[in-house]
């Protein structure tokens, strides 16, 4: 390889029980994309903050286009041309496109902002990553694809060196995906270095030219991706056989229908009054059984599930439990009777990031740990935490931490023992794995297994198709708001689940 245009030696960085970072060498070199591998834990999401200048390091250094820097403020490493796309997007929803790329660099004189130059220079720059949208353009009327083009757009805007896409694909469709790849091919072409961060190992294969893997906080390994494949980056990730690593579900034992959906209807939404967001789904799902909802992006697989928890009203249908109808109008009446959500983004719904994992974990079971009506029973709580603790491996300090410092594996993990400790009759889980790696996934997994066989009535909500064939006895589709088939999980494969979610069942059989 060319001399690196970035290299950082011997970076270590400790944190109250936890040695994040030890003594780690990493380095990118120009015009190359670069991946950034590893379990949750392992230190990624440390170095990268240290490269980002949001965190000091306790030791190492920092070299870019080989001169020493000092980065003390994320301001800092924008400044040299190192700019980070984090995975929950730092836009404005209710400011124009332009007026996100230039935020707090507006184009102007004497206060003023030059409008039209600023709309000039926008365009320009979405135009070379091939987003064809007006400036003046709200960003919150755009798709998610589209505001991660635009953070990128803000990025080249900074004239940047090396912009660092933490998980850029993780909330993306197969065409976005394909999309995005193209974007960054392009820019490496334009001589830009991207650090990848992705827990995809196939788009690692596809697109990148070199890895580094870290396990435990330690350089774990790396080199040209032309020279290893999936199972030997995963043997590095982990330290164990690839073969450890996947779940399997046996032949599950089920008992009667817990759940049942019948009709549900829901038309309209904030955006878009007239559109119909659900058009009578109907679904039901037995004791023992784990049941995958599949589909594309917006076919309505977590509109069904917020609607069945009563987070969101519906028009029409109904939801029995036992064969009896229930009233569901909030998510209140949900945990009444007995079903639990643990919902696709955890970091905006699910979880109180600046409380601690105490908190977190036992917020929803206050109702069982009081003492006089008014006290929470400490010791209760103690005994709630190490169980589930132990029973789900939660990796932490201590109860004590905050919720925000825990890797996502561990985090999704919390927000499962929550909902573990009030002992659902059914559980939805959308998106059980997004953005965590792939040995806390079978851990993930085997919990779901664990659940079901406890009697359990589990919904599954997943993007990937390898993931809802490898946890699902049976699977409903679904396509623009409307169920599309049902099949048996041992008479699925991702072509026919393709044809269903896209098709229909009477045109894929």
């Amino acid at each position: 390889m060319t001399e690196p245009l970035l290299r950082m030696k011997g970076i270590s960085k400790r944190f109250p029980g936890v040695l994040a970072l030890d003594n780690v060498d990493f380095e990118v070199g120009p015009g190359e994309i670069h991946a950034l591998l590893g379990e949750n834990g392992a230190g990624k999401s440390t170095l990268l903050k240290i490269l980002s200048g949001a965190q000091k390091p306790d030791a190492g250094a920092i070299t870019l286009g080989g001169e020493e820097i000092s980065l003390s403020h994320p301001h800092d490493a924008q400044l040299r041309g190192i700019v980070t796309i984090y995975q929950e997007f730092t836009l404005a929803p209710n400011m124009t496109i332009c007026e996100n790329v230039f935020i707090g660099r507006e184009p102007g004189a004497g206060g003023f902002v030059n409008w039209r130059k600023m709309a000039a220079e926008t365009r320009a720059l979405t135009h070379r990553i091939g987003l064809d949208l007006n400036p003046m353009t709200l960003v919150r009327d755009l798709s998610v694809a589209e505001q991660q083009m635009v953070e990128i757009a803000r990025a080249l805007s900074m004239k940047s060196r090396i912009i660092v896409m933490d998980e850029p694909t993780s909330a993306l469709s197969a065409s976005e995906v394909e999309k995005l790849v193209r974007i960054v091919r392009d820019l490496k072409a334009q001589g830009l270095s991207i650090i990848f961060v992705t827990h995809r190992l196939e788009e690692v294969m596809e697109i990148c030219d070199r890895y580094t893997v870290l396990r435990d906080g330690k350089l774990a390994g790396g080199g040209a991706v032309a020279e290893t494949n999936i199972d030997g980056i995963i043997r590095m990730m982990v330290g164990r056989e690839v073969t450890a690593l996947f779940a399997h579900r046996e032949a599950p034992t089920l008992g009667p229908v817990v759940l049942a959906v019948e009709g549900l209807t829901r038309r309209g939404d904030a955006q878009d009054p007239h559109a119909t967001v659900l058009d009578d789904v109907s679904l039901h799902v037995r004791a023992g059984e784990i049941l995958g909802l599949a589909g594309l992006v917006g076919a309505g697989r977590t509109e069904t599930a917020r609607a069945i928890f009563g987070a969101d009203p519906f028009d029409a249908g109904r939801v029995t439990i036992d064969g009896k109808p229930v009233a569901i109008r909030s998510p209140q009446d949900a945990i009444r009777h007995g079903i639990g959500l643990v919902p696709e983004d955890r970091k905006q719904q699910a979880l109180f990031l600046s409380l601690a994992i105490r908190t977190n974990m036992s917020v929803a079971s206050l109702g069982q740990l009081e003492r006089f009506g008014i006290f929470v029973d400490e010791a209760k709580e103690r005994k709630l935490i190490e169980e589930y603790k132990r029973m789900l491996n939660i990796r932490m300090a201590s109860p004590e931490q905050l919720v925000a410092n825990l890797s996502g594996g561990n985090q999704q993990k919390v927000v499962l023992a929550r909902w573990l400790a009030l002992r659902p009759r059914v559980l939805i889980v959308d998106e059980p794995t997004r953005g965590i790696d792939v040995g806390a996934k079978v851990e993930v997994h085997n919990l779901l297994f664990e659940m079901a066989r406890s009697g359990i009535a589990v919904i599954a909500i997943s993007s990937e198709l390898p993931e809802v064939l490898a946890v699902s006895d049976r699977i409903v589709t679904l396509r623009e708001g409307r169920v599309t088939g049902e099949i048996l999980r041992d008479q699925a494969d991702q072509e026919k689940l393709m044809a269903m979610m896209t098709l229909g069942a009477s045109r894929a059989a």
